[in-house]
C-alpha cells in the first residue's frame, strides 16, 4: 500500500519565520490558504491508496473526517520530526508499504506531481526526495519502508535525510519539480512565490486581496532599481 501523510500543527503559530514582514493574522491566513491548496490537490490524487493526517489542530481533524482520511490525533506536538516519526509507525503498522510527506505549504503543488511521486518504482528500502527551493530543505519525502529512518525536518534537512538514506542502504530517487519546491518559509519565499501564476490558487487569491502581492512587488522593484543605481 501506497499511502499520504500530511503533518498539520496549530496554524495559529504557523510560519514564524514571516514575523518580521507580517502580523499574526495574515500569518494564520495565509497559512490557511495554503492549507486550503493542499487540501484541494490531495483530494485529486489518484495513487494514493490511503491518506493520513496527523495533528491535534480541531479545524484540521474536522476536515479530514469530512474527506473521510485517517485521522491519527496527537495529544501534543513537539515537532514535524516527531510527528511524523509518529504517524509513520502507525502507518507501517497499518500495512503502509510506501509513505510519501508532504508539508502544507505548497500552494503551486498539482495532483500529478503527488502522482508522479508516489508511481516511482523502487525496491525497498528505498528513498525519494524533493529538496526545497533553495536545495537545503525537504519538502517531499517518500520511504519505504515509511520507518526507513529518522526524520530531520528543518534546517539542512535535504543533506541529513541523503546521509540517513546513505547509512539505511538505501536507494535515492531526487526528484527535482519546481512546484514541488516552492514551499514558503519567508520573505524571500513570498517574493519567489510571485513570479510564478498562481491562478486558481487560494494562496494567489489571498495575496492580491491582501493587496500584500502589490507590496512584494514595488519592494523588489526598488530594490532592484536601487541595485541598478549602484552599478551606474
Amino acid at each position: 500500500m501506497r499511502a499520504l501523510l500530511l503533518p498539520v500543527k496549530d496554524l495559529r503559530n504557523a510560519k514564524k519565520r514571516l514575523m518580521g514582514v507580517l502580523t499574526p493574522e495574515e500569518r494564520f491566513s495565509l497559512a490557511q490558504a495554503m492549507l486550503a491548496d493542499i487540501i484541494r490537490t490531495v483530494q485529486a490524487v489518484r495513487r494514493a491508496e490511503k491518506i493520513f493526517v496527523i495533528t491535534n489542530y480541531k479545524p484540521v481533524l474536522d476536515m479530514a473526517e469530512e474527506n473521510r482520511w485517517e485521522i491519527l490525533r496527537e495529544d501534543g506536538q513537539i515537532s514535524e520530526s516527531d510527528s511524523v516519526d509518529a504517524g509513520s509507525r502507525i502507518c507501517e503498522q497499518r500495512g503502509v508499504r510506501a509513505l510519501l510527506r508532504l508539508p502544507l505549504d505548497l500552494p503551486l503543488v498539482r495532483p500529478r506531481d503527488i502522482d508522479e511521486l508516489l508511481a516511482i518504482e523502487c525496491t525497498s528500502p528505498a528513498m525519494a526526495i524533493v529538496p526545497s527551493r533553495d536545495g537545503t530543505g525537504t519538502n517531499a519525502l517518500l520511504r519505504t519502508p515509511p520507518t526507513l529512518f529518522p526524520s530531520h525536518f528543518g534546517e539542512g534537512s535535504f543533506a541529513k535525510h541523503l546521509a540517513e538514506a546513505k547509512r539505511a542502504g538505501a536507494q535515492v530517487f531526487t526528484y527535482r519539480n519546481p512546484r514541488l519546491e516552492m514551499d514558503v518559509d519567508d520573505e524571500s519565499d513570498l517574493r519567489a512565490l510571485l513570479d510564478h501564476d498562481l491562478a486558481g490558487t487560494a494562496t494567489g487569491t489571498w495575496l492580491r486581496e491582501t493587496g500584500l502581492d502589490s507590496k512584494f512587488q514595488s519592494a523588489r522593484n526598488k530594490e532592484t532599481g536601487a541595485a541598478a543605481g549602484n552599478h551606474l
